[in-house]
C-alpha cells in the first residue's frame, strides 16, 4: 500500500530559527521550503526531512533521523566535531567505542542531537 511512495523524517523543534543555524550552517543541509517561519523543509540526498516548530520538540528518546552514509561514518564525525557537533556515547552490549563512532560487527554508527535533543544517527549502511 505505502511502499511505492516516499517517506519524509519529520523533527519537531523548539526554536525554528536556531533550528535553521544548526541544520543549514552545521550539517549543511539546503532548504528547500519555508512554510510560513512555522516549518522548513530541507533536501537531503534524495530525500526531504521537515523541521517544524512544536511545544513537544525533544521529547522523542530514540534516533529520530537516521543517515546512511556508507564508509564516510568517521570522516563525517570529524567534519562535524570541527564545526562543534557533540556526539553521544552509549555502553550497549556486543558493541565497542572506536573514538565517538559505535561498533558492532560490520556496523558503525555515531549518534549526535540536534540543539533540541532530537537523536541523530551516521549509519554506515
Amino acid at each position: 500500500m505505502l511502499s511505492g511512495h516516499d517517506a519524509v523524517a519529520t523533527v519537531a523543534v523548539r526554536d525554528l530559527k536556531a533550528a535553521s543555524r544548526f541544520y543549514e550552517d552545521m550539517l549543511g543541509l539546503e532548504r528547500i521550503h519555508d512554510e510560513e517561519s512555522q516549518a522548513y523543509t530541507y533536501r537531503t540526498g534524495g530525500s526531504t526531512m521537515l523541521v517544524y516548530q512544536s511545544e513537544y520538540a525533544g521529547t522523542n528518546r530514540a534516533t529520530a533521523v537516521t543517515w546512511m552514509v556508507g564508509d564516510r561514518v568517521d570522516a563525517l564525525v570529524e567534519s562535524l566535531k570541527a564545526k562543534g557537533v557533540r556526539f553521544e556515547r552509549y555502553d550497549m552490549p556486543e558493541t565497542r567505542h572506536d573514538g565517538d563512532v559505535h561498533v558492532a560487527g560490520e556496523t558503525r554508527v555515531a549518534w549526535f542531537k540536534d540543539p533540541d535533543g532530537n537523536i541523530h544517527a551516521l549509519v554506515n549502511g
